[in-house]
């Protein structure tokens, strides 16, 4: 199954660290981090996780819920997570999916042949509280996530998602926006933008940042 931007994200019943979860629930009005790693007990994948359970104030900042999934069991998970407290010094607050028979998987499309048969890839995906898939990253195997890089897009979606504006290229909290190009009608611009923009160019129409 290939997901696209914007397509429901499917739900699920499954096993995990914490127990079974029913993902629609489980996520209630949050925003969500669903990520994949290849194998429990790896060396990426225990910073990587030991990274997303330091984030964690910054993902409650943002409304967001994390969730972490492999193909191993729900009792393997429990033993990992041990070893990435202690390693990573840090204490993992959110579930780690066990999709033992690839149920999910195969729904997120998360395992590629051309890397691994059986081994999830380093797929991450952003989903907003109507359950709507807004972002899909993915990564080889070899290569650890930038989560900066997800906090990034998740601040830029949620600020996009209350003003009409869109984010340039390497932009961060606090920098200037862009008006979109379906916004033409001046009366509309001085309403929505009532700090002014500067036009280089007639496409390009740049304005601070509004208040989230």
């Amino acid at each position: 199954m290939s997901l696209r931007l914007g397509d429901t994200a499917p739900d699920f019943e499954q096993d995990s660290s914490i127990g079974s979860i029913r993902f629609h629930e489980w996520a209630g009005d949050s925003w969500v981090v669903l990520f994949s790693h290849p194998a429990d007990f790896t060396p990426v994948c225990t910073t990587e996780l030991g990274l997303t359970a330091k984030l964690k104030p910054e993902f409650d900042r943002r409304n967001v819920k994390a969730i972490a999934l492999s193909v191993d069991p729900a009792d393997q998970h429990r033993e990992w997570i041990k070893d990435i407290e202690e390693t990573q010094q840090t204490v993992v607050g959110f579930p780690i999916i066990a999709d033992a028979d690839r149920k999910v998987a195969e729904l997120y499309d998360m395992i590629h042949p051309n890397q691994s048969a059986t081994a999830t890839v380093r797929s991450l995906f952003v989903i907003d509280p109507a359950r709507k898939l807004r972002l899909q990253i993915t990564y080889p195997l070899s290569t650890g996530r930038n989560f900066d890089e997800v906090l990034r897009v998740i601040d830029a979606l949620q600020l996009t998602d209350k003003h009409t504006v869109a984010t340039p290229g390497n932009w961060k909290d606090g920098d200037d926006v862009i008006i979109p190009l379906t916004v033409q009608d001046p009366e509309v611009i001085k309403q929505k933008y009532p700090a002014g923009f500067m036009a280089p160019r007639p496409y390009l129409r740049i304005t601070p940042q509004p208040d989230k």
